[in-house]
């Protein structure tokens, strides 16, 4: 008998025809926040009649023909999920067909920003964890209901031969604890979160021309300061705004984080407040794990968990987030727990491994490359001072004075830091001071190694190793190992693959 072809079997879909609403209302709120501040500046010197003839038809210009072209998009927009493809039918005048074999499907991630949630739509990202350009390996169904979402998600990625027979526990692995939401504000996040919203300030005080007064306005309300203390005020008032853009960032990110493992090996992140999320990643793509220890997180007795997994290797231009994190900030104790119970092991390797030292000669690159950043840095500001202005010379000798007793402390950490182990069926590599990361990276998992080694390693004895990988960043580092130390790691950890390039004594 023929086989059916599959075209014949299966209908095709359209998106929710509610995206045209979507899209009228984010061209409405486009239209009114940069129309608002063009207005008040056109009718500062022409007057109101002459702003709302140029703001008003450019309002609805942008509104009714981003509207059209979304109406036309979602005309010539179709999917369907036959039992071998999913399709995905896009454009008009350049039409494009693109398919995705059902076999090598490997994640399906839902995202609803608050204006789909209001409607009760969701985008879908179906994606077979492969990295091609021009996201080739990846169909958006941009949007679709709640239900098709979940009927999509289930039936997509619903495979019994996946089911690690490993002893492992399938449900919750891990909920929000509201108390880790302590670790958001000890972050390097927080000045720079008080620096984009001063920035920001700045930026729309010129919008709406109102620049030139607020900076006087600044200038007068600390006049009589002396210009030390106003800087000190201005970086607290930047550091509290900071302080209170971690919090709120840390509750959108991850307000109802769940983490689940489904039936069919499938790890399953739930989060969000506003944009919630929902990220798949199934277990046989996950190569190991990284515990991941940021400088004040660390000091604090806290670490993350990040999936070390095929597909991940770099972030899409689309992912504004991190897809990779199965586990936000929390005590270390339960980082280590997550890791092994991620990984289907008694105990996490990150933790059950016991680190190899690197030699002394690895504490003195560190201690050259932290003091002379430094000495760089000052003599750039006392060369500058000469040139330009004394404040300059006075931020230089702050730079030395608390510069070096910094780096060097940073330096003799990141010594400390380093290690690498083999522990069961994962090699396992920590460096880092600032960001203290310890990969457990499977075996077998290892395609390559590549061996490096500048001239002053070569003076110091050191080699730096690094594990290639087609998971997750794409290769882990083993920083200013003992040359013949090093190099018997890497045979041990993968057999026969470095081993006919050595020479045995």
């Amino acid at each position: 008998m023929p086989t059916v072809p599959e075209e014949a079997t299966e209908s095709w879909r359209r998106l929710d025809r509610r995206t045209i609403y979507v899209s009228a209302l984010v061209l409405a709120g486009v239209a009114v926040g940069a129309g608002v501040p063009t207005g008040i500046g056109i009718a500062a010197g022409n007057g109101l009649g002459v702003a709302l003839a140029w703001v008003l038809p450019a309002a609805a210009l942008l509104v009714l023909g981003g509207t059209a072209a979304d109406y036309v998009r979602w005309l010539k927009t179709r999917y369907r999920v036959g039992p071998e493809r999913a399709e995905l039918h896009t454009g008009l005048l350049l039409v494009k067909r693109r398919s995705l074999a059902r076999e090598r499907i490997r994640n399906v991630d839902l995202t609803a920003n608050p204006l789909l949630r209001i409607f009760g739509l969701v985008s879908v990202k179906i994606g077979t964890g492969e990295q091609r350009q021009g996201g080739e390996s990846t169909l958006v169904l941009n949007p679709v209901t709640k239900t098709e979402a979940d009927r999509l998600r289930r039936e997509l990625l619903a495979r019994e031969s996946t089911v690690d027979e490993r002893p492992g526990v399938d449900g919750t692995l891990a909920r929000l604890d509201p108390a880790w939401i302590r670790y958001a504000p000890i972050s390097f996040l927080v000045p720079a979160l008080g620096l984009a919203a001063g920035g920001a300030v700045m930026q729309v005080s010129d919008w709406i021309g109102i620049q030139d007064g607020f900076v006087r306005w600044m200038i007068d309300l600390f006049r009589g300061f002396p210009l030390v203390l106003a800087i000190l005020v201005l970086a607290g008032i930047l550091l509290v705004v900071g302080f209170v853009g971690s919090l709120a960032l840390f509750v959108e990110m991850w307000w109802n984080y769940h983490l689940e493992r489904e039936p069919g090996g499938t790890l399953r992140v739930r989060r969000g407040l506003l944009t919630t999320r929902s990220i798949s990643l199934e277990e046989r793509r996950l190569r190991g794990v990284e515990v991941v220890e940021p400088l004040g997180v660390r000091l604090a007795g806290a670490a993350r968990v990040d999936a070390v997994a095929t597909g991940m290797v770099q972030r899409q231009e689309d992912d504004k987030t991190d897809n990779k994190t199965l586990l936000p900030a929390a005590p270390k104790e339960l980082a280590d727990h997550i890791a092994a119970v991620v990984l289907r092991e008694r105990k996490s390797p990150t933790e059950a491994a016991q680190l190899i030292g690197h030699p002394l000669a690895a504490r003195g690159r560190r201690l050259r490359w932290a003091i002379g950043t430094v000495v760089v840095l000052v003599a750039v500001l006392a060369v500058l001072g000469l040139l330009l202005t004394d404040v300059l010379l006075h931020l230089a000798w702050i730079a030395a004075v608390l510069g070096l007793p910094i780096a060097v402390v940073l330096a003799v950490d990141a010594y400390k830091s380093l290690g690498h182990a083999i522990s069961g069926d994962y090699l396992v590599a920590r460096a880092g001071t600032v960001r203290r990361a310890t990969v457990a990276l499977q075996r077998e998992g290892v395609i390559g190694w590549t061996v490096k080694q500048s001239i002053f390693q070569r003076r110091a004895g050191l080699i730096t190793l690094t594990a290639t990988t087609a998971a997750g960043s794409g290769g882990y580092a083993v920083l200013d190992a003992a040359e013949s130390e090093g190099l018997a790691f890497a045979d041990e950890a993968v057999p026969e693959l470095l081993g006919p390039f050595l020479e045995r004594g």
